[in-house]
């Protein structure tokens, strides 16, 4: 069972979230402008590292608050982020 901490709720299993994918991509400053190749970069594209990565959770069973969070993919450790 992996543990998710809730910054408003604290630590709970991670059944009661949803995964939001990857944090801080920034939305095309003019959608309409790009192709269809940049169109699924955007969409489909995402970073894949080692290590330290930002994620979107919402608490859907629980508060249903969306917030971001910094885990460890070689460890699955959990730290939050400032601001969430």
């Amino acid at each position: 069972m992996l543990l998710i901490p809730c910054p408003w709720c604290g630590p709970r299993d991670e059944a009661e979230f949803h995964y939001g994918g990857q944090a801080h991509v920034a939305y095309p400053a003019d959608p309409a402008a790009l192709s269809d190749e940049e169109w699924a970069r955007y969409l489909f594209f995402r970073d894949n590292p080692k290590g330290r990565f930002a994620e979107r959770w919402s608490h859907t069973a629980g508060c249903r608050r969306w917030f971001t969070l910094t885990r460890d993919t070689a460890t699955g450790v959990f730290e939050s982020e400032a601001g969430a």
